[in-house]
């Protein structure tokens, strides 16, 4: 069995003459049953048209004749139809009269009819009229029978006409159709393969295109033959495919180098303390002690990156397990409030927390207590001294919402955008050395946001300016969304 062709032109140009060439067999067949069925019906008219006329002559001489077997023969020598050979058959199948075909003495291209067939074959059909065919080598004959009833002598008139050149004509029509066939479907196959070949070739020079694109040509693009069509249109959701991962390289290059240089801070902290507390042998205790708190101090600053870091990559494969369990957002917020009055009071800010008595959720308070916790840690890091950090805690549609808000500059409205992404800062070079509860990487708003959409809720920076900036986060009461 031959295999199925692996070229997509190959398949396109097969179905395309096999679609075209069905029809074209079908019709041709068709067109060949009509062929031959109208050409016996005309021959059946011919036949029974010339017996009736013939039937008339031989009742007219059978009036001026003594007997029925004498007006047969002398009516049979007398009409006579072109290619038409009549013979009459008496009541047994016995021959009366036989006549020839076409003029007294005109040759014929027809083969001579076989009477005795004939007879044996009329003789046993039934006393009725009757059209059938007697076949021979060569094409056969339409025979029409047909009884008659001669001033009381029952006679059966028959009338041959030869087949063969019906047979000559349907002959032609099958080597017409034998050959145009093939020729007409080997036309549609060159054709349908160059329509193919015409169609795929854009998809050809895309193929190639694409395949020359690698991690660092993410560029480039592919060309659009036409931007209306289906492969204009494929072309350009491989261009929205391609901008989407050039993007994601690049963020996932920004990360690694934003993530490699906050990482290399504490590091240097602690290779450099501990090469200036070795570079001594002997040093007094609280030196040790200080220069210990120092690599401690690093090492925790560390240790946070990594978690969150950890937390984000977790976040991104769609693993942040939500342990959700039914408790009370007003408890959660309360905590995080008094877990960062320390470092507000070190700042001299005030953190004011409003709410209702009672919120209950349904999600993880671990995380929800976190993503306060970094809400708050950001507004507490830039809000002037003397200011106050203003907690509200209110119902939303579908739950209840978490607003914090800070009375520091505002954030600049071109970096208003971009406060979610990882390690951003609008101030890179404070944010690191002062004292923070989360990593001060800028990482928080990042992780606030995930903990946020993971319990089927949302974090917006709902509004900056001089004087204010507030972050809203709405989570929702019922049942925490668990990433698949």
């Amino acid at each position: 069995m031959a295999a199925w062709p692996a070229s997509l032109r190959a398949r396109l140009t097969l179905w395309f003459t096999l679609v075209l060439g069905a029809p074209l067999v079908a019709f041709a067949v068709a067109s060949y049953e009509i062929f031959e069925t109208t050409l016996l019906d005309r021959t059946d008219r011919f036949v029974s048209d010339a017996v009736d006329a013939f039937a008339r002559e031989l009742s007219a001489e059978r009036r001026n004749l003594p007997d029925a077997p004498a007006a047969a023969r002398k009516t049979v020598e007398e009409v006579r139809f072109r290619d038409l050979q009549v013979v009459i058959l008496d009541s047994v199948g016995g021959v009366v009269a036989r006549g020839d075909t076409g003029a007294p003495g005109a040759a014929t291209d027809h083969p001579p009819l076989d009477v005795a067939q004939l007879a044996r074959v009329v003789g046993g059909a039934p006393w009725t009229p009757t059209m059938l065919t007697l076949d021979d080598a060569t094409g056969g004959f339409r025979v029409h029978a047909r009884p008659l009833q001669l001033e009381g002598t029952p006679l059966r008139l028959t009338a041959a006409f030869p087949l063969h050149d019906v047979d000559a004509m349907l002959e032609r029509i099958r080597r017409a159709f034998i050959v145009g066939l093939p020729l007409l479907l080997a036309c549609a196959a060159a054709g349908g393969y160059f329509l193919a070949r015409r169609s795929l070739s854009p998809v050809a020079v895309m193929a190639e295109r694409a395949g020359a694109i690698s991690a660092s040509t993410l560029h480039e693009r592919l060309p659009v033959p036409t931007a209306g069509d289906e492969l204009g249109g494929l072309a350009t959701v491989i261009n929205d495919l391609l901008d989407r991962l050039e993007q994601s390289f690049l963020q996932q290059r920004r990360f690694m180098a934003d993530a490699s240089h906050e990482l290399r801070t504490p590091t240097a902290i602690l290779r450099t303390e501990a090469d200036v507390t070795l570079s001594r042998e002997e040093r007094p205790a609280t030196e040790y002690r200080a220069s210990v708190g120092v690599m401690r101090d690093a090492a925790r600053r560390l240790t946070r990156i990594v978690d969150d870091l950890f937390l984000l990559a977790r976040a991104d494969a769609g693993h942040l397990l939500v342990r959700a369990t039914d408790c009370h957002l007003e408890d959660v917020v309360h905590d995080a409030v008094r877990g960062i009055r320390p470092i507000a009071d070190q700042k001299g800010v005030t953190v004011e927390f409003q709410g209702i008595t009672e919120a209950p959720v349904h999600g993880d308070a671990d995380q929800l207590g976190r993503l306060v916790l970094n809400l708050l840690d950001n507004a507490v890091k830039y809000a002037p001294a003397g200011s106050t950090v203003d907690v509200v805690l209110a119902p939303a549609p579908h739950g209840w919402s978490v607003q914090v808000t800070d009375h520091g500059e505002g954030i600049p409205a071109d970096a208003q955008g971009r406060v979610f992404e990882r390690f951003f800062r609008v101030d890179s070079a404070r944010s690191r050395v002062e004292t923070s509860a989360t990593s001060g990487a800028g990482l928080g708003l990042a992780i606030a946001r995930h903990i946020a959409e993971a319990h089927g809720g949302t974090l917006v920076l709902a509004s900056s300016g001089p004087g204010h900036t507030t972050f809203k986060a709405d989570i929702p009461s019922g049942t925490a969304r668990r990433p698949a």
